[in-house]
């Protein structure tokens, strides 16, 4: 095998991103997922809850790569339900890993982060379709509700 062969080989394998486009494109979208997911994390974790900054930012950008790179396979938007189903169900996973009972006299703990999380999962799933104007909206709304619900507690 020549040089030529691996070259060419190389440059078929890493062309996904033909463009500059392209490249503008996904870079925005999971950018944009990234900051979003960082936004809600940082509320979470500014109130000491389980999962905070890392965890949604992952969360947001796993989910943004779960429907962009069908998007970009060219698997068609109607098909892209089966890939959302599989998304929302292991984020229920990991969500149900956040709630916690302590013990019987005491309330079960870590539903708002759970639910946080499904929510980060969503805004991320708006940024990598290219609904980011969407993807921003959502998580202005998150923001308000944990910030607002918060004086409603004990």
């Amino acid at each position: 095998m020549s040089w030529a062969n691996v070259v060419g080989i190389l440059k078929h394998e890493f062309s996904d991103l033909g463009d500059l486009s392209d490249l503008t494109r996904v870079c925005l979208r999971l950018v944009v997922a990234i900051v979003l997911g960082a936004l809600l994390g940082y509320e979470r974790e500014s109130r000491g809850a389980s999962a905070g900054l890392r965890t949604h930012m992952l969360v947001s950008l796993g989910s943004a790569l779960f429907v962009l790179v069908p998007l970009q396979a060219g698997m068609a938007i109607e098909d892209l339900s089966r890939v959302l189903q599989g998304v929302a169900a292991g984020i229920g996973f990991l969500g149900a890993g956040a709630i916690l009972k302590l013990n019987d006299e005491q309330a079960v703990k870590g539903l708002t982060t759970a639910a946080g999380i499904w929510l980060t999962c969503a805004v991320g799933v708006a940024a990598g379709m290219g609904l980011e104007a969407t993807a921003v909206l959502s998580t202005v709304f998150a923001l308000v509700i944990f910030s607002l619900m918060r004086f409603t507690k004990k």
